[in-house]
Parts: structure tokens; sequence; C-alpha cells
């Protein structure tokens, strides 16, 4: 990676600690912020590969993080990125305990490995960090050290189903064919957004079915080079037709939206009687090796938040992984209230009074907290987006159909380039486009904060 070099200073003889003879980093990357399930805060390393390297006694790594700041409770400063103290101690945990590290320049936070607990190191706790006056020349890295990894794509914001907690029965009116882009100017993005450290490409809607050429559009994104992971959310309505064929262009993985395995509630919720034809398409996904198949379901109080279990055990036989999620303030009338949404934690508790649940180590920067069903292998996730964000840890970055890039779901504003596109402009000035607003990215999307404001875009024209 280029831009997180440190300067002269950081980590020579004159950082005070670091001493003569210091060999060069073996890595460079970002601390990422992530929260765990108990609301605990972390960082972790992401550089060019998913962790951390090896370090050995005498290496050091250099991280583009924002700040640190002591996890033994010991009042040392805060170093920001442009922070013209020389080094700073901070304690750093490493996979053998605690060791101490020092923390110094005034273009990075070079940390030390003194050989007493060799590992991947992981600095506790970065709070409050403040705002860097330089930004990294590359990659998609905002004020707060997340690094956007995962792309969203929506393809269109139709959809034939006219979800409750989404749209009118009526539907929305629908983008012109001119303001969506081609399959050309997708595929071109999509490649300026793998030149930025993109590594997963999610095709979302409205339904992203309803696109014909959408198998043609997964073969050419399997092209790109690098590669990406492609996978899918839709509500599986023409999957039964489409899994073996999106499977053969390249398609990886699909999540299918499935709220309830009761007739009457799927009409209730959907308002279209088409529980039968998501069945087929789950059952064609999971011939054709879409695996794993995962579900991904809401619960609404007064409608399916009594049948949790029902659906899992429903889940389980067929091989399908399920995962829960919160309602969030994403619908076209704006009527939603987070008195009458049911929690993370009403889940977990209707869950657990038929099944044994046990955390799933391993989340990174997943959605989905984890956990094994008796004892595993078998997993259910709960995405607690609203009682329990994950904003900290969240790399994910957002196309619209219409070609604007979002930098979160929940974000008021947008920057556009289909304009630009269109215009000519190069890939390189495509690029800037989208790292400026990904760097303005927000600490978090707000829920429940007096000024938050829900988004004038409902979902099926953001894409999920």
């Amino acid at each position: 990676m280029t831009g997180l070099t440190p300067s002269p200073t950081a980590g020579a003889s004159s950082a005070a600690g670091l001493g003569d003879g210091v060999r060069p980093a073996v890595g460079v990357g970002t601390l990422v912020l992530v929260r765990d399930a108990l609301g605990t805060d972390d960082a972790r390393f992401a550089g060019d590969d998913d962790d951390p390297p090896e370090l050995g006694e005498g290496d050091s790594l250099v991280v583009a993080a924002v700040g640190c700041e002591a996890v033994d409770g010991e009042a040392d400063p805060v170093l920001a990125a442009d922070s013209a103290t020389p080094a700073t101690t901070v304690a750093v945990r490493a996979t053998s305990g605690t060791e101490r590290c020092e923390c110094g320049g005034s273009n990075g936070i070079r940390l030390l490995n003194r050989g007493a607990c060799p590992g991947q190191l992981r600095v506790g706790c970065v709070t409050d960090l403040p705002m860097p006056t330089w930004r990294p020349d590359d990659g998609l890295v905002d004020t707060f050290g997340r690094v956007a990894r995962d792309l969203r794509v929506s393809v269109t914001d139709r959809c034939n189903l006219r979800c409750t907690y989404c749209m009118p029965a009526e539907g929305l009116p629908w983008l012109p064919k001119a303001e969506m882009l081609s399959d050309d100017e997708l595929i071109r993005l999509i490649g300026v957004f793998a030149g930025l450290g993109v590594r997963q490409v999610r095709l979302t809607g409205g339904e992203p079915l309803l696109r014909r050429s959408l198998v043609d559009l997964v073969r050419r994104i399997a092209e790109l080079e690098p590669r990406p992971t492609i996978a899918m959310t839709t509500n599986g309505l023409g999957l039964d037709r489409l899994a073996e064929p999106l499977r053969a262009a390249g398609l990886d993985r699909v999540n299918v939206s499935l709220d309830t395995i009761d007739p009457e509630e799927f009409v209730a919720l959907t308002r279209r009687d088409r529980l039968a034809d998501v069945e087929a398409g789950l059952r064609a996904a999971h011939r054709a090796g879409l695996t794993p198949v995962k579900v991904n379901a809401v619960a609404m109080r007064g409608i399916n938040d009594t049948d949790v279990a029902e659906l899992l055990a429903w889940c389980l036989a067929r091989g399908y992984e399920l995962r829960f999620i919160e309602q969030m303030p994403l619908d076209a009338g704006h009527h939603w209230q987070a008195s009458e949404m049911v929690t993370a934690g009403e889940i977990h508790d209707r869950l657990s009074a038929r099944f044994a649940l046990t955390p799933a180590p391993g989340r990174g920067s997943a959605p989905a907290e984890r956990f094994f069903i008796d004892g595993g292998p078998a997993t259910v996730g709960i995405i607690a987006s609203v009682s329990a964000p994950f904003c900290a840890a969240c790399d994910r970055v957002r196309l619209t159909a219409d070609g604007q890039v979002r930098n979160c779901l929940f974000a008021n504003a947008e920057s556009d380039l289909r304009t630009p596109l269109r215009a000519g402009a190069s890939d390189a000035e495509l690029a800037e486009l989208i790292r400026g607003e990904m760097w303005r990215k927000a600490r978090g999307h707000g829920i429940g904060s007096p000024d938050f404001h829900q988004p004038d875009r409902p979902m099926s024209a953001i894409g999920g």
C-alpha cells in the first residue's frame, strides 16, 4: 500500500524509545475499530491481507491509525496522525499477553515488538479520534480508520414484492431507464472500486433478478482483475430459473429474503402469494452450489415475531443459514418506530427458549453476531443494526442503480458518479470522487440521536 509510509522521523533514532537499528516495517495498513457483542471497542489491523503480519523480535509494522490510546488505564495521550509528538508509549495486546510498544511518528504510528510476546499485535480501544489532516494515497479509508472492502451494487430499484416494511402496496415511482447505469457503466465503476481495494461485490435491488442482463453482468464482474467475490441478495422469485446460469457465470453466494414460512403471514408481509416460488428458488440455489445459502428474515411485531424458532428449525432441516435482521428506518412512508421494532435481544430470547445458543468466534467486520445452535456446527446470525450497531467495524460502500455512491446505508448525502462518468471522467477522477465520499463517512448511523434524519431514499432505491 502506498501513502502509509511514515515520515523520516517515524521510528527513527530521534523517536524516543525506538533506538537505533530498527528494521524496516514488515507491513502497512490501518487500525480498524471493532465493537463486539458486549459493546466493547477493539481495534484490528487491516492491511493488504486479512490478518496482520506475524512480527518477530525487533520487527515493526506501520499503521495508518489516526490515533491510539492505552488499554491499561494509564493516562497516555492520544497520538494523532499529524501529531508533533515524536513518540509515546501505549499498551498493546498481542497473541500471548501484554507488551509495551513504542508509538511514534508524524505521518503514521509505528509499533515495535520487542520480543516479549511475538505474534499479531492488536491495539485496544481507539476512541474519540481527532480529525486527521492527511489521507492515505490509496484505498477507501475514512477518518476513523475504517477501510471499505465490500461494495453493495443496486442493479435496479424495481421489485416484484410489496413488503410492508419497505414500500406501499401501490409500489413506488421507478427510475427512468435513462437514469440507470448501463451494464458497461456498472462494470467500469465496479472495476474502479476493485482497484481501490474492494474484495466483495454484492448485487442488490430492488430485486436484482428483474434486471434482464444480470447473468451477463455477473460474468463480466467475474472477469475483472483482481476478481472480487460475487454475492447477491434476492427475494428468490425467479431464482429457480436463474440459479444455475448465475452460478455458471461466476456468482459465489446468495442471500434470500424470507421472513416467514406461514403462507398467510407471507401474504400479510409481502402483499403477494408467492411463498412457493421463494421456496423453489431456495432449493435451486442449494442445488446449484450457491452455498451456504443464507436466509435473511425481519421479525415484525404482531405478525411473525412469535415464529422465529419455527423459521430457524425449518432452515436447519434444509441446510440454510438463517440471519435475523432488526427492522431499520428505511421504509418509504417513514412510519418506522423504535418502540415497535423487535430487538435482537428479543429474538435471541425466543430462539433460546428452544435452542441452546453459544457465541461463535471470528465476527470481524461481519454485521451478524453468529451463534452455534445446540453446540454446532450449524449457526444462526442476529444483526442488531439498531440496538447494537456495528458501525465501528463497517467495511461497506454502496453504489445505487442511478450511479450515486453512498458511504452509509443511512447517509443523507451521496456523490454523483453517473454525471462525470458520462461526461468523460477518467478512472482516476472517478476514484478520487469515491475516495472523497468515503473520507466523509460519519462515525455511526446516528439512529436514536436527536438529529437523526431518515434517508429520503427508501431501501429499494438504495440497495440492501
